[in-house]
């Protein structure tokens, strides 16, 4: 399984992975000071960080990561040395699992997170070493009005007609299942000629790709018309047009969409745990993760936290659609992703 997260670094960054320095767990003696987190930035509200500081007299220090590997590299480099927590995604969980790199929950600990996350969203053994955050569909949304052509289906946006009309999120593990899907493929296909093919389909996709990124202000703006997003950024665009909204969400029939988690784990080693244990706790209050909502409104696995969210948050048309109903997940792709990396490096060598 080592070798599968180097894989999995190879995949984004091309770096070869430490061994894991740090075997040792719990936390220090006495109430620690300060928690120490790994995570995406813009990515919580100070206001929950400010109330977590005060209501337990410790200083939390947030480090900010710009991909997926940057969490995956300090894991398997012993993280528990500078972190309490880190933020991943339940694609390279079953990894991290079998490597010996997290430690295994304290489930006494985290009663208000193990009642309120919905249970359709732990996936294998992931109950016991991770607590979800929030989750992302992501999707296809246009804009009725500018778009040269309705898009029902991932084939559209390779059509010659959006050439110059898409803005993009970025990364493999979401560009290529996109293509294999389009293509009548297992979106985690491990099959290396199927890949090729996603990579083929995929430059063709790149074609019609105004920018990658973070690309609502492009919607708003009106430099594209169409953009492969994260459903919280598609709150964001939705609600930056107001009244005036001509966003629609993509009404695919057939090709299912990703769903994929953000997750806090403890890393093997951490030494402030026990604050470790408050945050996830006070993570999970239904009344402290609507107010989050508020400010990031993603999908939350956190049902009593969506049940205590604002009307405007439960009616968002961002995540009111039938693609709930057709979603895949990422999974493991072992040894294939040295495929993907080398398919995906090519891929942007060439934009």
């Amino acid at each position: 399984m080592k070798k599968t997260l180097a894989l999995i670094l190879a995949l984004a960054l091309s770096l070869s992975l430490a061994a894991c320095g740090n075997s040792q767990g719990g936390s220090a003696g006495g109430a620690s000071a300060e928690l120490n987190i790994f995570m995406w930035g813009d990515y919580i509200s100070d206001e929950l960080i400010t109330n977590f500081e005060k209501d337990n007299n410790c200083t939390v220090n947030l480090s900010y990561m710009n991909d997926n590997a940057d969490s995956i590299t300090k894991l398997t480099a012993g993280a528990g040395d500078g972190y309490d927590l880190i933020m991943t995604c339940d694609a390279y969980m079953e990894s991290l699992i079998a490597g010996g790199y997290l430690e295994k929950l304290d489930h006494d600990k985290i009663p208000t997170a193990l009642a309120n996350i919905n249970e359709a969203y732990w996936k294998g053994d992931n109950r016991d070493y991770c607590v979800p955050y929030l989750m992302n569909y992501i999707y296809i949304v246009y804009n009725t009005e500018t778009c040269p052509i309705e898009i029902t289906c991932y084939n559209d946006l390779i059509d010659p007609a959006m050439k110059g009309q898409i803005g993009s999120i970025d990364g493999a593990r979401n560009l290529f299942p996109m293509a294999l899907i389009a293509l009548g493929y297992d979106p985690n296909s491990t099959v290396e000629s199927e890949i090729a093919e996603a990579y083929e389909w995929l430059v063709k996709y790149n074609e019609n790709v105004v920018a990658y990124g973070s690309t609502e202000t492009n919607m708003l703006n009106g430099t594209i018309s169409c953009m492969l997003t994260y459903d919280g950024n598609t709150s964001e665009a939705m609600s930056g047009m107001g009244e005036n909204n001509t966003l629609t969400i993509a009404p695919f029939t057939e090709d299912a969409v990703q769903l994929g988690f953000d997750l806090f784990v403890i890393p093997k080693g951490a030494k402030h745990t026990d604050l470790a244990y408050k945050f996830l706790e006070n993570m999970a209050d239904p009344q402290v993760m609507a107010a989050n909502l508020e400010e990031f409104p993603y999908s939350c696995p956190n049902d009593a936290a969506v049940a205590a969210a604002s009307e405007a948050y439960q009616n968002n048309p961002a995540r009111d659609f039938a693609y709930k109903e057709n979603v895949f997940f990422q999974e493991d792709v072992g040894d294939a992703l040295t495929i993907y990396n080398d398919y995906y490096q090519k891929l942007k060598v060439g934009e």
